[in-house]
């Protein structure tokens, strides 16, 4: 915003000397360093000339303040010597009209160096220029809003309206030049009041004529459709923006096993917001889905079915389905919101257990593996055809994932620009990963992220960025219980033996009897419906987790065991003695799990 209270330095430019202008002056054509023109009489042709580059200078305006800055230097010196511009506080958004009273902001004041001692006060401040006017119920100057025409300073009643808009002190006697050398020009958009322009003229400079106030018209109104506009611009912006991030993770889980960070960086045009995402979803036996995203196309239909498609990804993660049959089902959810939808996925799953990654494509950039060793390797994958599409066969493809190694996947827009290709980005990105082997498994994710983006997107961006990193720290093996164990009567008693041994190894004797208890209730269930062996797995980290696997899809619920019934109790005692459990179904079954919080060693009190 422009200084009310002091006038803006604007291009340099002085009238011409020999006479005073009848009309406005051609402006010069559009150039951010044009200086203004001087003052000459000129012809209607040239006026209509000046209308045509000024109106057109005035609807490039991408945003409020470029706006009104280019009715600004349009108009001075060509047309005025002087121009005040208030704006409706808060400028109006849509179509309903609002049963709030009008205000107007003082926005900004410019003139032109001639005019510094001739205008709106003899001295170089500005401060009797109301800043805030709320005009008088029925007042001139309502009733000149109200009807959207531009008047004279001389016109019948017209006092009361200057004097609200600049000051009481406007009326006293040689603060204004005399004569036809004032316009209030309202800022009327299509359904609003968007605010008021005053033109004035020194006295050495001739008198406004009707003409001009037609000029001064359609200055206005080019304005207000421009404010209108740029109004209309920031609010969808805001909206899309919001939009976007709402959808987004507001924050990321903390598996164990795995460190996680990411970036969001929307275009450098906020309101060409994209579908891109990210997300980080934790699975049963400790893994962790890490899947990113980008839907085709820039706008809020982008955003939204960006929602949608991470909703959908959410649902089919919980299933616990290997990567491709997740990008399967994507597919055939995405074709029902429509052809004109493709969307691009990479979806990796990693077990800190096994120290395995499993990673499926659909059309979107490889994803980049910096080992320990400090070698960044780009990962193939089958990219496969972009969601959407329909009929396109996925493929799972199983590596390795040692202990500190950092993936690293993102969208296009990290990679790709005007400039650059997909597969030169991609190159660029791993070769940066790699010059930072030296000391990269000290150097935080969160720092990686920053220097992945101050190397790859410095500068501004035509297109979205979603970036997420996961380093893999892994599970150490003497803190992993696992076993297979065929459902025969027996099962139980062998899964609460396993279990004896393995807490008393871990020096987990305070947990023994509880934790014995809920396994037995656990695998006797999934005993009773299994058909194939089961799996028990005993997990120390800040808590102690127990997970029992099945092949039965049936989900086992707390219900009220009658005084006869002989079982129905066994969740009651896990809901009773476990500090959280659950049951969630798989592809292959289902898998029931409970923790209990380890506890802590008392403090060592030397002798």
């Amino acid at each position: 915003m422009t200084e009310p209270h002091s006038p803006r330095e604007g291009p340099a430019g002085t009238a011409r000397r020999g006479g005073p202008a009848s009309g406005p002056a051609p402006v010069p054509p559009p150039d951010p360093g044009w200086d203004r023109a001087p003052l000459a009489p000129e012809p209607q042709t040239d006026r209509l000339q000046y209308l045509d580059v000024a109106t057109r200078r005035i609807a490039r305006g991408m945003d409020l303040d470029e706006t009104l800055r280019e009715l600004r230097w349009a108009a001075v010196p060509a047309f005025a010597d002087a121009i005040v511009i208030h704006l409706h506080d808060p400028l109006p958004v849509g179509d309903e009209k609002s049963a709030a009273p009008v205000v107007l902001q003082l926005h900004s004041i410019d003139r032109a160096p001639e005019a510094r001692t001739a205008l709106l006060m003899p001295h170089a401040e500005y401060t009797d220029v109301t800043e805030r006017v709320q005009p008088v119920l029925d007042g001139r100057l309502a009733k000149l809003l109200l009807a959207g025409q531009p008047a004279f300073g001389d016109a019948d009643d017209i006092g009361p309206a200057v004097a609200e808009l600049l000051g009481p002190a406007a009326s006293a006697p040689g603060t204004l030049p005399q004569g036809r050398r004032l316009i209030i020009a309202p800022l009327h958009g299509r359904h609003h009041v968007m605010g008021t322009v005053v033109l004035l003229r020194r006295p050495e400079r001739s008198v406004f004529t009707g003409d001009d106030l037609l000029v001064a018209s359609q200055l206005a109104t080019h304005t207000a459709i421009g404010v209108q506009k740029a109004v209309m611009y920031g609010h969808e912006a805001s909206v899309a923006d919001t939009l976007q991030h709402t959808m987004l993770p507001s924050s990321l889980p903390e598996p164990t096993g795995v460190q996680l960070a990411s970036r969001y960086l929307p275009a450098s045009k906020t309101a060409q917001v994209g579908g891109d995402w990210y997300d980080a979803i934790p699975l049963p036996g400790n893994r962790v889905a890490l899947i990113v995203g980008d839907v085709m196309g820039h706008s809020m239909t982008s955003a939204a079915i960006m929602g949608q498609l991470r909703t959908i990804v959410q649902t089919l993660a919980g299933l616990d389905l290997p990567p491709h049959e997740v990008l399967h089902h994507l597919d055939e959810q995405a074709q029902r919101l429509g052809s004109d939808h493709i969307a691009t996925c990479l979806y990796a799953i990693y077990d800190p257990i096994s120290h395995r990654l499993l990673m499926a494509n659909a059309g979107h950039p490889p994803a980049v593996l910096l080992r320990p060793s400090g070698h960044a390797e780009v990962l193939r994958v089958p990219p496969g055809a972009p969601i959407g599409v329909g009929g396109v066969v996925f493929e799972s493809v199983e590596m390795p994932a040692p202990t500190g190694t950092t993936l690293v996947l993102y969208t296009d827009g990290l990679v790709e620009s005007r400039d650059v290709d997909v597969g030169t980005g991609v190159e660029a990105l791993r070769t940066h990963l790699q010059s930072t082997r030296h000391g990269h498994r000290l150097s935080s994710l969160e720092r990686l992220c920053d220097r992945i983006l101050a190397a790859l997107a410095p500068g501004p961006r035509d297109d979205d960025i979603a970036l997420l990193t996961a380093r893999f720290e892994g599970f150490p093996p003497d803190s992993v219980g696992y076993w297979h164990l065929d459902p025969h009567p027996l099962t139980a008693g062998q899964a609460r033996r396993l279990t004896r041994r393995v807490l008393r190894r871990w020096g987990l004797d305070a947990l023994l009897d509880s934790t014995e208890l809920m396994v037995s209730e656990i695998v006797t269930n999934a005993v009773r419906y299994a058909s194939r062996p089961i799996s028990l797995r005993l997990l120390r980290t800040d808590v102690l987790r127990c997970e029992v696997t099945d092949d039965s899809p049936q989900v086992p619920r707390m219900r009220e065991a009658g005084p006869g019934d002989e079982g129905g109790r066994g969740l009651f005692l896990v809901d009773r003695l476990a500090q959280r459990w659950g049951a969630t179904r798989l592809s292959t079954g289902k898998v029931v799990w409970f923790e209990q919080r380890i506890p802590k060693e008392p403090p060592y009190h030397g002798s």
